[in-house]
């Protein structure tokens, strides 16, 4: 009778990590078009305030969730801290500075490029975290991540040269691509530093860098001159308006949750393969719902930048299980 509640039980572990993966997959692809909506479709030239709300949003998620933890302990489980402590705030914030720029850069490229070309025109980031990790921590890359690297250069060159010879091309929306990589690169390796000032709690520190986001989008709004914006907009009070801006918002903390939730169950490394296969999906199925016909070369420019990723998260690993290996062999001498 023990076999095959094994059995069961193993049978049970796969349709969790099945079921975590679709829910990744479709609430990511979904948050992509979502946002897509809301920054071109609304008449509404107002990006970064659509992005402030959605920061808002999932902030206020997570204080309510926060609240829901200390009273029901037993249904609901978060990490206690407050983002209003002095000692918090200074250590934190030079980080939200990041997720700031980070969210702002991804918005603003999606705003003015196709859904389609967003994963190539964001497909630096891992070239960025090579150049970044020599830079600022003196961490050297191996030839063969390095090629890799070269792989995902070209593949993007090739991206941008093909997206240049369609209507939906824009330059602009291409240079925050490449900047919204760029901050997602110095983001991912800052988070490092800065997770043990919160005891390494992922979720603690999505709520500050949520709350501190929230402010630092004011300023930028007013200096964008999207306060006005906002306010001459004709749809301003209507329901429906704030309707899709918190189901944004919803989206925007919900990826977080499942980005989380699939690495927990699965691992950093299955996590970079599932959002790599992902991005092709993504890709096929926005150029059928918009009904853009690419060219030959424009695949290839995909299919190049995702065997690129592809080959470096292997390469990744191999280097850490052999350096794993290395480790228990001192040891055990």
């Amino acid at each position: 009778m023990y076999q095959p509640l094994e059995k069961e039980n193993l049978f049970t572990k796969y349709i969790r990590i099945a079921g975590v993966v679709a829910a990744y997959w479709v609430i990511s692809i979904l948050t992509v078009f979502v946002n897509k909506a809301l920054l071109s479709g609304l008449q509404l030239d107002a990006p970064l305030f659509v992005t402030w709300f959605q920061v808002l949003t999932s902030s206020s998620i997570c204080f309510i969730m926060s609240l829901l933890g200390k009273r029901y302990p037993r249904a609901i489980t978060f990490p206690e801290g407050n983002p209003f402590d002095g000692e918090t705030f200074r250590k934190v914030v030079p980080l939200s500075i990041l997720f700031t720029a980070m969210i702002a850069t991804n918005n603003l490229c999606l705003k003015y490029v196709g859904v389609a070309f967003y994963y190539v025109g964001r497909s630096l980031t891992t070239v960025f975290n090579v150049i970044l990790t020599y830079v600022l921590l003196g961490q050297k890359t191996s030839p063969k991540a390095v090629l890799c690297c070269v792989l995902i250069i070209a593949g993007f060159w090739i991206g941008v040269d093909q997206e240049s010879l369609t209507e939906s091309f824009s330059l602009i929306g291409t240079i925050f691509g490449v900047l919204g990589s760029l901050s997602l690169s110095l983001y991912s390796i800052y988070t490092k530093r800065t997770l043990p000032h919160v005891n390494q709690q992922v979720w603690l520190l999505s709520y500050y860098n949520n709350v501190y986001s929230a402010v630092l989008f004011i300023p930028l709004m007013i200096v964008n001159g999207e306060v006005r914006e906002v306010w001459n907009y004709k749809h301003l009070l209507e329901p429906w308006f704030w309707g899709v801006m918190t189901i944004g918002g919803i989206c925007g903390f919900a990826i977080g949750f499942v980005t989380t939730l699939q690495i927990k169950v699965t691992s950093p490394l299955t996590h970079n393969i599932s959002g790599t296969a992902k991005a092709c999906a993504q890709t096929v199925i926005a150029t059928s719902w918009y009904q853009e016909s690419k060219s030959f070369l424009w695949w290839t420019s995909n299919a190049v930048v995702l065997l690129g990723s592809a080959f470096y998260t292997r390469v990744k690993q191999v280097e850490m299980d052999q350096l794993h290996r290395e480790q228990m062999n001192s040891q055990k001498v």
